[in-house]
């Protein structure tokens, strides 16, 4: 609920009301509707975390939060293969402003807003009782740096001792590594598993460019996948040291082993011409940026972001090769993203031949049309 649809206000805190406080939502009539947290330091003044009839918010409510949660996700954790995943997307699971992610027995809980601090001391057990981690360790969105945390600091294990070093962790059968203290969001993008599976499907005897790498998801899958050489390209060399040794976890697969694997650090747009320079050719060409529209007034920069790299990418494939392009921007259309590429594709005299879109994985599930972020689109490039 945002700050104008807001009735009254009465609390002690300065606003009338303290982070974290829990609001009763009620209707023109008068009848309950809703609880929600309240965040006097958004423009959402009120976090919906229960919707329909009266109910108590207290440990027991949390927990059959999260075992909901898990149940969502059952069919990934049936798979076996698979020991790293989101377990708690924020809104989309009706625990607003607040990420858990699981990496084997490792869990990272990622808050967005100070309001649950309060709750922490009903949501740490929670957690504990709904999934017995070994640790569960705190990470802060930077909009939290400054705020009052009461003794916590980013990096703290709310649950047994931070780790010290790397976890490790499977995807689809592949071993990966996350620094879950110090790493970007938790330590891993989990959201992309589906794509990054999907390009190992098409990555035998390829060669392979994995723009804005990272900690080299895509690289691996390729390599398991038969690819016989894969470049690796990010601006972050610390990103790019750990997707070398994801690589070499993964090398007692012989396709792995076999596979040339090498790294280069810069920025993605001044790579991309210089290899268009040098004639450099790839049988498959990834594209993963990070999201280019952090607030509304920058989505036509963001759609100009993509149609450069759509313009660059498509002239790095080889005749008949793939291209698989992707957005993370949530304030970006699905329909503008795929229009866009398309258009820029067909401007640099490569026009596509889609064979998928693809949006969010069962472990980052959309229950609302604003929750909606991950796109992308692979195509055959003649």
């Amino acid at each position: 609920m945002y700050e104008a649809s807001i009735a009254s206000v009465k609390g002690a805190g300065p606003h009338g009301g303290a982070s974290g406080d829990l609001a009763v939502v009620f209707d023109d009539d008068r009848n309950f509707v809703a609880i929600g947290l309240y965040d006097p330091a958004s423009p959402i003044r009120v976090k919906l975390v229960h919707r329909g009839k009266p109910t108590t918010i207290d440990r027991a409510f949390w927990t059959q939060r999260l075992l909901a949660a898990q149940e969502r996700r059952q069919p990934l954790i049936d798979r076996g293969d698979t020991t790293g995943f989101r377990l708690v997307n924020g809104e989309n699971d009706s625990l607003p402003g607040l990420v858990l992610d699981r990496y084997g027995d490792t869990l990272v809980l990622k808050l967005y807003s100070a309001m649950w601090l309060p709750h922490l001391v009903d949501v740490v057990p929670a957690i504990a009782d709904a999934f017995h981690p070994h640790a569960l360790v705190l990470r802060l969105a930077r909009n939290m740096h400054g705020t009052p945390l009461h003794g916590l600091e980013e990096g703290d294990a709310l649950i047994g001792v931070s780790p010290p070093d790397p976890i490790m962790f499977t995807e689809c059968g592949l071993t990966f590594e996350a620094d879950v203290v110090h790493g970007q969001k938790t330590g891993y993008f989990f959201d992309q598993r589906d794509n990054r599976e999907l390009i190992g499907t098409f990555a035998d005897d390829c060669r392979v460019l994995d723009m804005f790498a990272s900690t080299g998801g895509f690289s691996v899958h390729a390599a398991a996948g038969g690819a016989r050489d894969i470049v690796a390209v990010d601006m972050s060399a610390p990103a790019l040291a750990a997707a070398d040794r994801n690589i070499a976890h993964n090398l007692t697969r012989n396709e792995v082993a076999a596979c040339a694997f090498r790294t280069e650090t810069g920025d993605a747009f001044e790579v991309m011409d210089r290899f268009t320079r040098k004639g450099e050719r790839f049988e498959i060409v990834i594209v993963d940026p990070p999201s280019f529209t952090p607030r509304q007034t920058s989505v036509e920069r963001a759609l100009q972001s993509y149609t450069m790299l759509a313009e660059r990418a498509v002239k790095l494939v080889r005749p008949d090769g793939l291209l698989l392009l992707a957005s993370c921007s949530s304030r970006v259309t699905a329909d503008e993203f795929y229009l866009t590429v398309s258009h820029a594709a067909a401007r640099a005299g490569r026009p596509l031949e889609e064979l998928r879109r693809t949006g969010h994985a069962i472990d980052h599930p959309v229950t609302f049309a604003q929750g909606a972020y991950l796109k992308a689109v692979l195509a055959r490039v003649p």
